[in-house]
């Protein structure tokens, strides 16, 4: 039990001179935990964006058969935007946590914390909403590639029946489910703890400023 539980646990109590912490140690203690709850955020998220970028460009570097995919990949004007775009949301991301623990860390007001902190799960919260929808999305695009680019599979599909073609549409739409829970439930993992624990200390500032 760290010591803002044991401040909490004293307040709960109702003790008369409780009174004189809230400012002077339950508000730094919460802020000191917020900035740490964000910077801890925005490492991870660092983290996540060199990840990706490792998974571009490794195979890019060190195969020659992935390689030619890619380059046929890039000259699809679709498939360039949806690469570009994936890479500046994601730095938008990492910018506005660095922003978000700077305001935090900066900040001495328990309102522009609580906005801060309510930013902060809203950048999240975003983010977590604008990946679980490429994830949707990149399922039926990459098999639109993959049919646009390999002549056998092209071939494949069009010579499939009705029966056949429900049966690769039925897949596709499993597959597709089932990447974006597991997303979901990454994200839910990576961000869920961290976010709760930021949510227990906005809670805690409503609370000092009753």
């Amino acid at each position: 039990m760290d010591e803002l539980d044991l401040l909490k646990k004293d307040w709960n109590k109702g003790q008369a001179d409780f009174k004189s912490y809230e400012e002077s140690d339950i508000y730094p203690m919460l802020h000191k935990k917020s900035s740490n709850i964000v910077k801890t955020l925005f490492y991870i998220s660092v983290a996540e964006l060199v990840f990706w970028v490792l998974i571009s460009y490794v195979p890019y570097l060190f195969s020659d058969s992935m390689r030619q995919r890619l380059d046929e990949s890039y000259e699809n004007p679709l498939f360039v935007g949806l690469t570009i775009l994936g890479f500046v949301v994601t730095a938008v991301f990492v910018y506005l946590l660095y922003h978000s623990h700077k305001s935090i860390s900066t900040t001495d007001n328990v309102r522009r914390l609580m906005k801060s902190i309510l930013r902060t799960r809203k950048v999240i919260k975003y983010y977590v909403l604008y990946n679980l929808i490429m994830i949707f999305i990149s399922v039926p695009l990459s098999l639109y590639f993959e049919f646009q680019q390999n002549p056998l599979f092209h071939e494949e599909v069009a010579q499939m029946n009705n029966t056949q073609m429900s049966i690769l549409i039925g897949i596709t739409v499993v597959v597709t489910g089932v990447l974006v829970g597991l997303i979901w439930l990454f994200y839910r993992l990576l961000y869920g703890i961290l976010l709760k624990r930021l949510n227990r200390n906005y809670e805690e500032l409503k609370r000092l400023e009753v």
